[in-house]
């Protein structure tokens, strides 16, 4: 029936719960990094994930086996159009809890003004960017929260809001060999059973009527189904992060074409400017991510890998 005689790892990782659908496709950032760098700067960018392809560059860490040598890299390819800065937004803290202080989207020095620069706790800009400029079909902008560090709080607001009505780019904020973070919304893969959701074995064939189901949900006491339990529901369409990634390369389509040959499936050409970032990014083909700056690693020196090849052959398998 359900009854064991030995121990087993537990299925299904408890630190991704609720296992539910995200609400948005656009991912919800809840920290922002810490920099050290005299000048304010923006801290994430907004990009659509194209496709992958694979990087061959020189391993460049030291006290690896490998070091020097040429290294396969499987990269993600990012297109990061230009974002449009529409407004700024200030924080404080009352009561150890974050509100908001004012917002201003035409005439920022008014707010500058009225909030004194020692109530500012926190400053954010309002970045919004198209997918129709990057060759998707929607042409509703994607408006969310940038936060902004570097320098003092006071400088933090006044750059800010100097970048009211201006253009981005993404190779002004992000070089080659910087490591980020990628947040986004995984594939969603509909309503699954424990075996597939969880991983938990398979009963034998022989155990009551169900096989592929847990043996017990719970003990008499307490009478209830406790959320460890591993369960049918919803697998993918959540929000994760990969931290991390570092940028292999950025650079202009005009001048280092990466699309290949018949474009990456589900996106299409990459047209204008790009990353390619080592690793894998949440997500399938023309969803958006956000790139921010590396909440955990943050090397002392920023060094460009060596890139040996960039190959843009892609499979097809007709499936």
């Amino acid at each position: 029936m359900g009854h064991r005689k030995h121990s087993a790892p537990r299925r299904g990782s408890l630190a991704y719960r609720p296992r539910g659908r995200a609400k948005s496709l656009l991912p919800r950032i809840r920290t922002w990094p810490r920099i050290d760098s005299p000048k304010p700067m923006l801290l994430g960018f907004p990009a659509y994930k194209a496709g992958t392809i694979h990087v061959i560059t020189v391993d460049d860490r030291q006290r690896t086996p490998n070091s020097g040598k040429p290294l396969f890299n499987v990269a993600s390819v990012l297109a990061v159009p230009e974002a449009d800065v529409r407004g700024v937004r200030l924080y404080g803290r009352e009561n150890g809890h974050e509100v908001t202080l004012g917002d201003a989207r035409a005439e920022p020095q008014g707010l500058l003004g009225k909030v004194p620069a020692e109530r500012i706790a926190r400053v954010a800009a309002f970045v919004s960017t198209t997918p129709s400029a990057v060759g998707l079909s929607q042409n509703k902008p994607i408006e969310l929260e940038v936060g902004v560090g570097g320098g003092d709080k006071k400088s933090q607001a006044e750059y800010a809001a100097g970048l009211i009505g201006k253009k981005v780019k993404f190779s002004e904020i992000f070089k080659p060999g910087m490591y980020v973070d990628v947040l986004g919304i995984t594939k969603g893969k509909g309503v699954e059973g424990p075996i597939t959701r969880f991983g938990v074995k398979r009963k034998q064939h022989k155990s009551r009527k169900s096989v592929r189901a847990v043996g017990v949900i719970g003990p008499w006491h307490p009478a209830a189904v406790m959320y460890t339990i591993a369960r049918a529901g919803q697998k993918g369409f959540s929000q994760r992060t990969e931290t991390g990634r570092r940028i292999i390369t950025v650079a202009d389509a005009k001048d280092a074409p990466v699309t290949p040959a018949g474009g990456f499936l589900h996106f299409g050409e990459v047209k204008g400017e790009y990353a390619v970032l080592r690793g894998s990014v949440p997500g399938p083909a023309s969803r958006f991510s956000m790139v921010r700056l590396s909440v955990r690693r943050k090397p002392a020196a920023v060094v460009a890998p060596q890139v040996i090849e960039v190959s843009t052959r892609m499979e097809r398998t007709g499936r």
